[in-house]
């Protein structure tokens, strides 16, 4: 009779809400066939900008992609995509993802606060609890690729999409001077800490072409990148050059890659993006 007693006690302390959720955000994920998050060791490195333009990128090519930001505490994809406005409710009593184009939507906790200049104040769980909103909730549908902009460092964020798409691969977002590969170096170790895949590392802002000569500056220093990626045996996806009209489509939330349609940025993006149409 004890153990009896024991397991219906044990039963009592399931939480239905808990199992809905489950249920939806794995119900959410089986639509989707490529999922990868965006990472960095630390700030500045222009992480937003890259997953931004991968997601672009990998829309032009005509995948159905979502774009998801859970950087909580900065969430600058629907400036950098132009978009406005708050989230709807759809028949079926789930958030609609912001349309940009046919083939790309995008979901961000800007989209859910009134007030764009509000502060998030928030602890791990609130933020575990969002983050999983954000798969459960929303109506992504069928996706090809689901790009997932984190904050950068280690922590709830990126532990949480680990924890929730077990299939998710990383991408890490560099410069190529010595304390942001230092800092890369700490992201590669809490990948194979969590059993997360490394998709493989983009050098961004690697070099400056000169407007009047042409000649490219080396900025924050050229290679760093590369040869980190070799003495951690990951996969070099490419050098993303320094480009002040990208600076400049951010801030507008223009896309970049349609403007500039032939500069070297946008054939870098590309050329990442073909890596990645490579699983599909």
């Amino acid at each position: 009779m004890a153990q009896l007693h024991g397991s219906v006690d044990v039963a009592k302390k399931k939480d239905p809400a808990k199992e809905d959720q489950d249920a939806q955000v794995k119900g959410s994920l089986q639509k989707i066939k490529n999922k990868f998050i965006v990472m960095s060791g630390k700030g500045g490195v222009g992480k937003t900008s890259t997953s931004v333009n991968l997601a672009i990128a990998l829309s032009k090519k005509g995948f159905k992609v979502g774009l998801m930001d859970v950087d909580l505490h900065g969430p600058d994809v629907p400036r950098m995509l132009g978009l406005s406005g708050m989230l709807d409710l759809n028949a079926s009593k789930k958030l609609n993802p912001m349309k940009y184009s046919e083939n790309l939507a995008a979901v961000s906790i800007e989209s859910l606060t009134p007030n764009k200049d509000d502060a998030i104040i928030w602890r791990g769980p609130i933020k575990y609890s969002a983050i999983r909103q954000f798969i459960a909730d929303v109506e992504w549908g069928v996706l090809d690729f689901l790009i997932v902009d984190s904050p950068p460092g280690t922590g709830d964020e990126p532990l949480t999409i680990a924890q929730t798409m077990s299939d998710a691969k990383a991408i890490i977002v560099t410069t190529p001077q010595e304390v942001s590969l230092a800092d890369v170096r700490k992201s590669i170790n809490f990948c194979k800490t969590v059993k997360m895949d490394i998709f493989g590392l983009i050098e961004n802002m690697s070099g400056l072409e000169c407007p009047h000569c042409g000649k490219m500056i080396e900025l924050f220093g050229l290679g760093g990148g590369e040869k980190t990626a070799s003495d951690a045996n990951i996969n070099f996806l490419g050098r993303i050059p320094f480009d002040l009209d990208m600076v400049t489509a951010g801030d507008s939330g223009k896309c970049f890659q349609e403007e500039h349609a032939d500069s070297s940025v946008a054939l870098a993006f590309g050329n990442v993006a073909e890596k990645m149409a490579a699983l599909v």
